[in-house]
């Protein structure tokens, strides 16, 4: 894979470490606040999101086909979250999340056969 192509995966990757704080980041840090300002503070955070996502698949897609993008962020959404859940929120590790993550690697497979 050449540097351009990884570029957009980077994107990625910083793309959904937004968009799952925006997601839950607030479990933790807003638990007492009015459900208004979660939400706008949710869509400030979402706005960095897109910031990363809307150019990670625009110049992702001279590389790689949609099929390929969906099936890479979904990979890439999991893993942000599992570090994520672990690591932020502390909530404990199961193998689970492994196997689960297999069939997604084994998904990327497929979809780049």
């Amino acid at each position: 894979m050449n540097l351009s192509a990884a570029y957009p995966l980077l994107l990625l990757v910083i793309s959904n470490i937004f968009m799952t704080y925006a997601w839950y980041g607030h479990l933790k840090t807003m638990k007492d606040s009015p459900i208004w300002i979660v939400i706008l503070a949710s869509w400030g955070i979402a706005f960095f999101e897109y910031v990363f996502q809307v150019p990670a698949n625009r110049w992702g897609f001279e590389y790689y086909s949609l099929p390929q993008l969906k099936i890479l962020q979904e990979v890439i959404t999991i893993l942000v979250f599992i570090f994520f859940s672990t690591f932020y929120m502390n909530q404990s590790f199961k193998w689970d999340y492994l196997w689960a993550g297999l069939c997604m690697v084994g998904a990327v497979y497929f979809v780049f056969k």
